[in-house]
């Protein structure tokens, strides 16, 4: 569906793609990018990065070449990206997408990279950079009991609602700093900044089952196409796992151990499982608790899905006259 009128920037049609791992968004965003003269834009945190294309799940060069795709691998392991630097970018490829008469995708696993594009961020204090590096190093160490462990006295309430790693160490993070909750603070200073266009959201939500069949061979695969490779090479450059998200990317910490000796392959492959499944767990949490679905499909992404959920694009592009 070709549109002769680009929108203003920042106020055009968006269409959201998210869902756990394993569930096809890639795909169905491609799909839709062929389809309808679209331009695929990441929201996967890790996929940001230029290392590591195995083991994050990037499309591949051919699918890159299928469609236009922005924001991946653009940055370099070691040149962190917050959630406000992704969608300050993410913003300018929606504008950009506008102005040729296209229509921006968003897809990606990273729920608060999807929430700071469409419903902005709060304003909150900066963090003391030596705080920053204790969390993160009580995460790294603990993992999520240690972070719950340390914010249930302070915030009680996000300790036992949080799940998520990364959002468990935010929460901490600015309670240590200012003596107030995330929530208190979110309240006080509600998200500025979001997408000032219509949003259309698709979310795939497949089954735990359906879930855990697509993920038993995804370790097997990556390695088939060189993913101990790319993490020996990875692991080699030396970087502070405590400042590098990446180095916390699922496969990373499992194939290294197996590289050093630690692990035998097939425990490897059952930690790089369980974490994968994990992963896909909490990003379905995330996903429930989204009240902006217009399209929820509880099964993976198939030929048939597609049809339906081209349809609804369209009617929704039809009522914004595109």
């Amino acid at each position: 569906m070709q549109r002769s009128n680009p929108a203003p920037a920042g106020a055009g049609p968006l269409i959201v793609v998210m869902g756990p791992t394993a569930s096809g968004k890639s795909q169905l965003a491609l799909d839709l990018a062929r389809a309808r003269d679209g331009v695929v834009i990441n929201a996967d945190a890790m996929q940001v990065y230029a290392d590591l294309r195995i083991v994050t799940a990037r499309p591949s060069e051919v699918d890159e070449a299928a469609a236009p795709h922005r924001l991946y691998g653009v940055r370099p392991a070691e040149a962190v990206w917050s959630a406000a630097d992704w969608a300050a970018a993410a913003r300018a490829e929606i504008a950009a997408a506008h102005e040729a008469g296209r229509l921006p995708l968003i897809t990606g696993g990273t729920g608060l990279y999807i929430r700071a594009l469409v419903e902005g961020l709060s304003d909150l204090p900066a963090i003391p950079q030596d705080l920053r590096d204790e969390v993160r190093a009580l995460g790294l160490a603990g993992g999520v009991p240690a972070l719950k462990a340390a914010l249930a006295p302070l915030d009680p309430e996000a300790a036992q609602r949080l799940a998520d790693p990364q959002r468990l160490a935010r929460a901490l993070e600015v309670v240590r700093a200012t003596g107030r909750s995330l929530a208190d603070w979110q309240r006080a200073h509600p998200p500025a900044g979001g997408h000032a266009g219509p949003v259309f959201t698709i979310a795939l939500m497949p089954d735990a089952g359906t879930r855990d069949r697509a993920i038993a061979g995804r370790f097997v695969k990556m390695l088939e196409m060189g993913a101990a490779d790319e993490v020996a090479a990875f692991l080699a450059r030396g970087l502070d796992p405590q400042a590098v998200p990446l180095m916390k990317a699922v496969g990373v910490p499992e194939i290294g151990a197996w590289l050093a000796g630690e692990i035998s392959r097939d425990e490897m492959l059952e930690r790089g499982r369980v974490a994968t499944r994990q992963y896909a767990k909490r990003q379905m949490t995330w996903i429930r608790n989204q009240a902006h679905i217009n399209l929820g499909a509880h099964e993976q992404y198939s030929e048939c899905l597609a049809s339906r959920i081209f349809l609804e694009i369209d009617l929704f592009l039809l009522t914004l006259g595109h």
